[in-house]
């Protein structure tokens, strides 16, 4: 038992320490997040009729679920989207650079509609969905970047490079997204179902 403790210790201070190793990459996913938020914001017309869409569907497929479901609704999307982001990144980081612009434009129209109705006050009530939900994101985007960009290492051996990333990928997201993503739905689930 104390062996798997300290096993458990050991994994979460290396996910830790290539997540430090990723920072780079984790902050330009912010950039780039923050940067398609804003062209989301002011031309959120333009995007009108697609995110509308899928803002549609989402609320269909959500509105008769309890609150345990609701949980289980959003950690699964979100876990999904996560493993996505690390597992394509292996194309050269092309899939999570595409979906954290993707998601900061859905934001950005999202932001842009609650300031029409509420004004900037309504702000403080997003807050609480992504407090725990945006890092894990964050950081998915980081590490699959740094898992496709393993063929610009310094490392001779690519095949071996890429084996190392592939595991510290996997690890960090095992013991610090996963986490970070179930908190971030019950947070979620309840304060939807609560509110409504």
């Amino acid at each position: 038992m104390k062996k798997n403790h300290l096993n458990a210790k050991h994994q979460f201070k290396e996910a830790v320490s290539y997540i430090k190793s990723c920072s780079n990459l984790i902050y330009f996913s912010i950039f780039i997040f923050i940067f398609s938020a804003m062209i989301g914001f002011i031309f959120s017309d333009q995007f009108a009729l697609q995110i509308e869409k899928y803002i549609r569907e989402l609320i269909s497929q959500t509105k008769d679920l309890n609150a345990i479901e609701m949980i289980f609704f959003i950690l699964q999307n979100n876990l999904q989207s996560a493993l996505f982001s690390v597992l394509l990144g292996i194309f050269l980081g092309i899939f999570p650079i595409a979906t954290a612009l993707a998601n900061g434009v859905v934001i950005g129209f999202v932001l842009n509609k609650t300031y029409e109705i509420a004004g900037f006050t309504s702000w403080w009530r997003l807050l609480p969905h992504g407090i725990f939900e945006l890092p894990a994101i964050f950081i998915s985007f980081g590490l699959g970047m740094k898992l496709g960009f393993y063929i610009f290492s310094k490392n001779p051996n690519k095949t071996q490079e890429f084996k190392k990333r592939f595991y510290n990928s996997m690890n960090a997201f095992l013991m610090l997204i996963i986490p970070l993503l179930l908190i971030a739905a019950v947070i979620e689930g309840l304060l939807i179902v609560l509110l409504e």
